[in-house]
């Protein structure tokens, strides 16, 4: 990736989580098709740890996703290269002091922590934790329109 132009606003960091990835790249949710434009150009950087895309790659191959993905005319191997496309591969983060219930979003936390991205997600358990992320620079989110 080329660097920023001199003057340029650096790109803010972006988190997403699983159900988000899939309502971008699955199922085209209205919810989330305002972060196609700021991905595009380069105005939101979305940056996903090796894990992200290891449990990605386990949910597309859920018997309830697999119909979905027909239904789309996609296949698993098609969600996980426009995924490759689309993310900036970083480092694991260390654990945040913010820890949520689920361990399984805890990933999707420390990452954003650790770089003071926006985090968008549906789970309840993260966003429960919106004041203790915002005082660790996060934005936790379901959608951008929520955003301000």
């Amino acid at each position: 990736m080329a660097a920023p132009e001199p003057g340029a606003a650096a790109a803010r960091a972006l988190v997403l989580d699983t159900n988000i990835v899939l309502d971008l790249l699955v199922f085209a949710d209205a919810a989330v098709q305002s972060l196609k434009p700021l991905l595009a150009s380069g105005a939101l950087r979305w940056i996903a740890a090796p894990a992200m895309r290891v449990e990605l790659e386990r949910v597309l191959g859920y018997p309830q996703i697999a119909p979905r993905l027909d239904y789309y005319g996609l296949s698993a191997a098609q969600v996980l290269q426009a995924f490759d496309a689309q993310t900036h591969t970083v480092a694991p983060a260390p654990r945040a002091s913010a820890v949520c219930k689920d361990p399984d979003d805890q990933q999707f936390i420390d990452l954003a922590v650790q770089h003071g991205a926006i985090l968008l997600s549906k789970d309840q358990a993260v966003l429960r934790l919106r004041k203790r992320l915002m005082a660790l620079g996060v934005e936790a989110m379901p959608s951008l329109q929520t955003m301000g």
